[in-house]
């Protein structure tokens, strides 16, 4: 179904306005800069693993992943690798704090998936994952925020690998994830 557009004077019809409804209604539209939900994914119950395939396309050159209400069985450091990009090509740094403390710890390395936080065990994690480029042939960029009930995480991690990523798994280094949802969201380019 195609947008219908009118001339001066044209007589218009119900079926016409309603078939311009209906396709506006269907058509997500974002303004300039502003997001648009791609998916929604739920966890479900004791996985060692969520992969979100088809998340990253043409029509968007920036994303935002937000990870909620996720519990882990342990309190876990937990990883993100794009899809088909495996090798060691991520860099990262960044700093994490336990929560009610004023200790701040940085940390740093290279690996073949960037870490994302640690998995609370009781109420819920929430996770914020900004994304640049991951369908390009180019370097991509992450910009990761994380709490728990047990930690908070602040980072940033570069994928210095051309490969042209459509998804990602999500992976806890122990035990297993339960409940919550992953959402994908596009930046709209301006």
């Amino acid at each position: 179904m195609a947008l219908t557009t009118y001339t001066a004077g044209e007589v218009l019809t119900a079926a016409s306005l309603n078939d311009n409804l209906a396709y506006a209604v269907t058509v997500p539209v974002a303004a300039p800069g502003g997001l648009t939900l791609i998916s929604a994914t739920t966890i479900g119950t004791t996985v060692s693993s969520v992969t979100v395939t088809g998340a990253f396309s043409a029509t968007y050159d920036n994303y935002r992943i937000k990870i909620t209400g996720v519990v882990g069985s342990a309190a876990a450091d937990t990883t993100f690798q794009l899809s088909g990009i495996t090798t060691s090509v991520y860099a990262y740094s960044g700093f994490y704090q336990s929560i009610g403390t004023s200790t701040i710890v940085a940390f740093g390395g290279t690996t073949t998936s960037t870490p994302i936080g640690t998995l609370g065990t009781t109420l819920n994690t929430q996770i914020n994952i900004d994304l640049s480029s991951p369908n390009l042939a180019v370097a991509k960029y992450l910009d990761i925020a994380t709490c728990s009930n047990n930690i908070r995480v602040n980072q940033a991690a570069q994928c210095n690998s051309t490969v042209q990523a459509t998804g990602f798994t999500i992976t806890p280094d122990s035990g297993i994830l339960t409940g919550g949802t992953i959402y994908v969201y596009g930046y709209a380019k301006a």
